[in-house]
């Protein structure tokens, strides 16, 4: 199985069962605090791709919940650092599994990526604060 690096922000639901997931699928987990990690702007981009800006964040920030941000009207070099500055503001998790890194977590393409036992069950949305 994978050796996933996955970036999370300690506390969150949502992580916590993404985690397990990984786990029960047999991956090898090294886990990593995204609001204390020491990102820079090109390393940060790295895990983006082709997405579009808006969907580098994580909806349910309170600056984004708030209107204080707007991500849609950013550019590339704002978006990332506010991001930096602000990491609650990127959207969760990031995961890397050798030279590919990735953003949210989508059950079908984790799952098409590197594999997961998925059940029935697990069919819920895995993204979105529950507290939100």
């Amino acid at each position: 199985m994978a050796n996933v690096i996955f970036y999370e922000k300690p506390g969150c639901i949502n992580n916590t069962k993404q985690k397990n997931l990984l786990l029960d699928a047999g991956h090898d987990l090294q886990v990593h605090n995204l609001l204390t990690t020491p990102w820079t702007v090109e390393r940060l981009r790295q895990f983006f791709g082709t997405r579009p800006i808006q969907d580098w964040f994580n909806p349910t920030a309170p600056r984004i919940k708030s209107g204080e941000i707007i991500p849609s009207q950013l550019d590339e070099e704002t978006a990332l650092n506010l991001m930096i500055a602000d990491p609650l503001l990127i959207r969760r998790p990031l995961i890397q599994v050798n030279d590919v890194c990735r953003v949210g977590f989508d059950l079908q393409q984790i799952d098409s990526w590197i594999g997961l036992k998925l059940q029935d069950s697990v069919t819920k949305d895995l993204e979105t604060c529950p507290r939100s």
